[in-house]
Order: structure tokens, then sequence, then C-alpha cells
């Protein structure tokens, strides 16, 4: 599999993946004659109104490509865990089941009660699945085992994205550390960097997902973990309770105080954040830098002379701290490809369909799901971009297949966008420095219960402490209090999962 690879005969035009639930069954077969003894049908989610025909464009391209055949069946998005509960509880599972989502209880207990496949040892015969990213197989494995071939995707497509024309207006550099990003910030509120000579500006924009999203990457760069991490003792706990994470809530407040993050960040909805940035309320984001291009399109939509330019920025560090970007994408990877013993019977009819999911990862297909057929759906211009020719049938036919891409980093494409360009390329930068969270593999089943009270507890102690109604020793108040409520439990369950896992 050659991931990331630049093609000159690619674009942007690819479909938003989502994650996916994808089965496939009624194969009975085994070994290499398997698809001969029937179609392998395919459960996969379905985001668009409608659904492409059994006999179209892309799927005879695709059995054509994979010498196998296959029926598509498809799921609502919103149908999701109640198909999957249905198929569980009936035993009519089929050869491949997408699980998805990846936290939920359900999936997680289908997958580890023994009727899935570990395919761990198969891997390594297939030329694609063989180069699956390591972090990844280890954020999708559960308690050491692994019950399907991960969904990949990009491991962290985070940074900070800058408003350069402003940083030009006031002679500042792009900023590449915290401090710098702070003094960046401090500039972009006080000293004008719109030139309109009013007080209307701010650094950072910031919305009520702060803690669990933006702010949550900021204490990436100063050394906290990914939700939980291992301690040197080989305790796993929250990364809020570290003193990386509580360093990184004093620096944060501090330029709240300044007047640097927008004041009503907590209650702010994301729809409303992009309307102030694409306004020229504020000059930093923490967020995908694919963001960029976004922003840009909205601040042309109102303006289209807008002077709005944008700085992405993948290399923040702070002090000694070693460079490292905390994942976005639960370590790279959206569900499971599973295959439950019941349908694939044995090793053979399981590197069969393990065969037809590994050349699904070859460019070809990939480029099949992604683009659709040339001629039909894309023409390529003079510096080879795809452009889409037949909107109407691209939505049709091709867009359905992009959320039962088995991985979203075969090919990197080319666009006419530049900031498109310079995010994928920044984004597969990341994957050198990527920080993963130790429990996603893990079982706790107090966390299952409890943690979601946990976390809107410290998120609520968050909010109040960077808005300056409570202090450092009340925040640490809150944490101790929750000790007693599950949070030590959730700790000692992880830790022991991870010994054992790890022993």
């Amino acid at each position: 599999m050659r991931k990331f690879g630049r093609l000159t005969v690619g674009a942007a035009s690819a479909a938003v993946v989502a994650l996916t639930l994808t089965a496939c069954g009624g194969g009975s077969g085994g070994g290499d004659d398997a698809a001969s003894d029937g179609p392998i049908t395919w459960m996969s989610l379905l985001h668009t109104p409608t659904t492409p025909d059994a006999d179209g464009p892309i799927q005879t391209a695709l059995e054509e490509y994979t010498g196998t055949e296959f029926e598509m069946r498809w799921v609502p998005a919103a149908s999701v865990e109640e198909k999957l509960n249905a198929a569980l509880a009936s035993g009519s599972l089929a050869d491949i089941v997408n699980m998805y989502p990846i936290d939920s209880t359900t999936v997680r207990q289908a997958l580890t009660s023994g009727q899935f496949w570990d395919v761990e040892e198969y891997l390594d015969d297939f030329p694609n699945l063989s180069q699956i990213d390591p972090q990844t197989l280890e954020s999708a494995r559960i308690d050491g085992e692994l019950y399907g071939v991960p969904l990949q995707k990009i491991k962290a497509r985070y940074g900070v994205v800058v408003r350069q024309d402003w940083l030009d207006n006031l002679g500042l550099e792009v900023p590449h550390t915290i401090e710098d990003l702070a003094a960046v910030a401090h500039a972009f509120t006080h000293d004008d960097p719109d030139g309109n000579g009013k007080n209307d500006t701010t650094g950072f924009i910031d919305r009520e997902e702060s803690f669990r999203v933006g702010f949550r990457s900021l204490t990436g760069y100063f050394g906290a973990g990914s939700q939980f991490e291992v301690t040197d003792d080989g305790q796993v706990v929250p990364a809020f309770t570290t003193d990386a994470f509580k360093e990184a809530m004093e620096w944060y407040r501090g330029v709240y105080e300044d007047g640097a993050v927008n004041q009503e960040f907590v209650t702010l909805q994301k729809s409303n954040q992009q309307d102030a940035i694409a306004q020229g309320k504020g000059g930093i984001v923490v967020t995908g830098l694919f963001e960029a291009k976004n922003y840009m399109a909205l601040a042309q939509n109102a303006n289209p002379e807008t002077p709005m330019e944008w700085a992405l920025v993948n290399d923040i560090t702070y002090g000694d701290v070693p460079r490292r970007i905390l994942t976005d994408t639960t370590g790279g990877m959206g569900g499971w490809l599973a295959f439950p013993k019941s349908e694939v019977k044995d090793e053979a009819e399981l590197k069969n369909v393990l065969g037809f999911v590994d050349k699904l990862i070859d460019e070809e297909a990939y480029g099949l799901m992604t683009n659709g057929i040339e001629g039909t759906h894309y023409e390529l211009d003079g510096d080879g971009v795809v452009t889409v020719t037949d909107q109407a049938a691209w939505e049709q036919q091709v867009q359905p297949y992009a959320a039962s891409r088995p991985s979203e980093k075969v090919v990197t494409y080319n666009s006419s966008t530049p900031y498109v360009n310079e995010a994928n390329e920044k984004m597969v930068e990341n994957e050198d420095y990527v920080v993963t969270n130790p429990a996603q593999s893990l079982t706790s089943e107090t966390f299952n219960r409890q943690w979601s009270t946990i976390e809107q507890q410290v998120n609520d102690a968050y909010n109040q402490y960077i808005t300056g109604q409570i202090e450092m020793a009340d925040y640490e108040a809150v944490i101790e209090s929750l000790r007693g409520q599950g949070l030590d439990q959730i700790i000692e369950e992880y830790t022991a999962a991870y010994a054992a896992a790890n022993g």
C-alpha cells in the first residue's frame, strides 16, 4: 500500500468520509472459490439520500477489479446501532461486519464474545493489510486482541491556524512555540491587526467544546496524553489529572485573562465560531488543518475581496517537551471490519474475504470509490486535477461508496486549492509525532458506566477555572471528589488491563 502517495491525476473531490457500519455476508464457500458460491453481501452505512444501483458503474468496476461479486446492503446512518443490535441478537451476521461506533459497549462486548476471528496473524499475508500503521493496530486492539481489520484514517489532523495577513500587518513571524503563540494572541487582541482603528479583534476563537476539542489539542504540546496516559509506574490515568494538563490550563487562563480568548467561548456553538472567524473577529483557531479552506470559503462568500490569509502550523512546541500531536481520530481508526465465525467458517474462507478487503485498498479501487470513473464522473485538467463533470451522477453513483473505503490513506490527491494541498502535507507530517490513547484498546466496566458523568463534571470545572470563577485548588478538589465516584476504579481497571495486555 502506497500511503499518502502524491498523484498527478487526483484532486480533493473526494466525499467527506464518515465512520461506517459495514457488513459482508451470504457467501458460504471457502478458500479462493468462495466468491463463486455466492456474492459477498456488504451492509454499509449510507450517508446519502439515495442508494446507487446494484449494477451501477462503480460496483461493476469494483467487481471486475477485485474479481469478487458482492451485493451492497445499505443502512441509513441513523440506524447503525439499531441494525447492528438486531443482527447480533438474531444471529443474522454476515461474512464481514463493520463494527461501529468504536466506543459502543455493545460493539466491544460483541467483539470480545468469541464470535469473531482474531485476524492479527493473517494480516502479513496481504500486501496492503500488512502495512497498516502500528499505532492504528494498537488503537484497534481490545485487551491485546485484534478482532477485525481497522478502518484506517489519518491519525492526527489537528494543528493551529493563524491569520497570516494579520501577522504581516503587525510584522510578526508565524508562531512555532507556545510562548510565541501567546505573544501573537496578545498582539491580535491589542494591536489592531486588521487596521480598522477599532478594538474589535481577539487572538483565539474557541467554542463550547474547548475541553474536549481545541484546548485538549493544546494540552498535548505541554506533554499531556490523549485522554489517558501511562505514568512511569505503569498506572493508566486520565490526562486531566496530570501536571502537564494543569500547566496548560494555567497558561490558557492567562491568555483568557489577557482578553486574547473570546470571552464567551463556553457557550459558543461551532457554527457561530465559524461565523466569527469568517467575520474577522479572531485570528487563531486550534482545529483541523483542513479547516483553513472552509474559513476562506465563508469569508469569500461574504466578501470576495477579503484580505484573509492563513498560516497552517503543525509544529508548535513547549519548553523541553518533544514535538507531539494528540490524535483526533482515535488513533487513526474508524471501526473494525470484523469476521464472525458463524459465517466465515474456516481459515481458507477468512483469507478469501481478507483478500477482497485487501484489494479494496489498492489505488485503483480507492480511486473508483473516491472519484468514480474518468469520462463518466470526472475529467483531468492540464495540471492533473480531478474535476467532477456530473455532480448529480457522482453523488448518486460514487459518493455512497466513499464511506466504505477500508482506508482513507491510500492516496493523497492533488487539489486546485492550495490550502487543501498544504493541509494534506502537514497532516502527513503529523503522522510521525502522534500520541494515541493507551486506554482505547483496554476494557473498564466502570468507565463504560461512569465516564460520561465524570468527564462532564471535569469539563464544567475546566470552564469555571479558565473564566476565573474558581482557582486551581478548586479544580483539583473536583478531581478528588470524583475519585470515590468511579474515577479511581477506572484507573485501577485500566491499569490492570494494561498490565495484562503488555505483560
